[in-house]
């Protein structure tokens, strides 16, 4: 029987920063005499240099790290650092870079973690996983467990910029085709479906499938997208893997990241895009893929963001083995350039 771990605490308030130790008083009721290292990066505490006074202030010893880049190596450093300095309390405050470095470090080390995201950019802010940097621009998926704590601050994220609240919609979007592929690794491996894990990532979908407030920096919505990318990360810990949420879109964004390293977009947006052309491979439901994408208006244009024809064309036909032991529909699709050319051609219309 598969054994899973929930969050002690998921919160979306307002202000909530300012009442960490509060909130966490049934968990660790003196928490705030524990030693505690707040991770975030150098940019984040320029930007938000009150919020990280306040943060602290939960506290009574504190100290600030400042993460640069996310290779596993310094998730490692930052592991060292909390043994070595006795450290109880892992705080991460930031977006996926950070978060991943802090929850791996925590999970190293054994520590409390909190996670204090600063954007909802990504379902990796629960995921019991992190996904940190190796060799050259390969990036490599260590499993991890999950945040104690998830608190969800709405004032910070209705401050974050939009393209990264598109993301998290893009990258809930793409559970659609990872649940598809989910399905096909199965019937070939013999590898059985979690399906709880399964109703609770089809479940995040839904919220921004079906969800009526499509302004994105209301606060009902932002709440909508926190609770769709926990029960993704959820989901994930429940099946033990990254199959409910990763599928052949995720490895569309891996080739791009780790091939054309020049293309700079977002993780949630790639993946959004990418599940645009893998429905087309499954023989999806278009209509509802495009529905979507257009009611939130996510950028998926590739020539919008630098995306040439032969990179989107090579990207795919790359992208199998960015991740060789994935079994999806890339395995059966055409991949052949004149396909791709020709869905190259359908995107950039279609969101002209």
């Amino acid at each position: 029987m598969n054994r899973f771990r929930l969050p002690d605490h998921l919160l979306v308030e307002e202000g909530i920063f300012s009442r960490i130790k509060d909130v966490m008083a049934d968990r660790e009721p003196k928490i705030d005499l524990k030693k505690a290292l707040l991770v975030t990066d150098e940019n984040l505490s320029k930007i938000y240099a009150d919020m990280l006074s306040t943060i602290r202030s939960n506290f009574k010893n504190c100290e600030t790290y400042l993460v640069q880049g996310g290779s596993f190596e310094q998730a490692v450093a930052l592991a060292k650092h909390v043994v070595m300095e006795d450290i109880s309390v892992v705080v991460g405050f930031g977006g996926g870079t950070v978060l991943d470095m802090a929850k791996y470090a925590s999970f190293v080390s054994k520590a409390l973690y909190i996670c204090l995201p600063t954007t909802l950019s990504n379902d990796s802010l629960v995921s019991p996983v992190s996904v940190l940097g190796t060799d050259g621009l390969k990036r490599k998926t260590f499993r991890c467990t999950i945040p104690d704590a998830i608190l969800v601050d709405v004032s910070v994220i209705m401050s974050a910029p939009e393209i990264q609240l598109l993301a998290g919609i893009g990258d809930t979007i793409s559970k659609y085709t990872a649940l598809k592929d989910w399905k096909i690794d199965s019937a070939v491996t013999g590898k059985a479906i979690d399906d709880f894990a399964y109703m609770i990532s089809k479940m995040a979908f839904n919220a921004i499938c079906y969800n009526e407030e499509k302004s994105i920096k209301s606060k009902s919505f932002i709440k909508v997208l926190a609770q769709a990318l926990v029960m993704g990360g959820l989901a994930m810990e429940i099946a033990g893997n990254s199959r409910p949420s990763s599928g052949s879109e995720h490895l569309f964004c891996h080739s791009l990241e780790e091939n054309f390293p020049e293309i700079r977009i977002p993780h949630g947006i790639a993946v959004a895009m990418g599940t645009y052309a893998a429905t087309i491979f499954h023989n999806g439901n278009m209509e509802k893929i495009r529905r979507i994408l257009h009611q939130y208006n996510l950028p998926v244009k590739p020539s919008a963001w630098k995306i040439t024809e032969d990179i989107f064309v090579k990207a795919w036909q790359m992208a199998p083995a960015s991740r060789a032991e994935r079994r999806t529909v890339l395995d059966t699709a055409d991949l052949s350039t004149q396909n791709l050319s020709r869905i190259y051609g359908m995107i950039e219309k279609e969101f002209a």
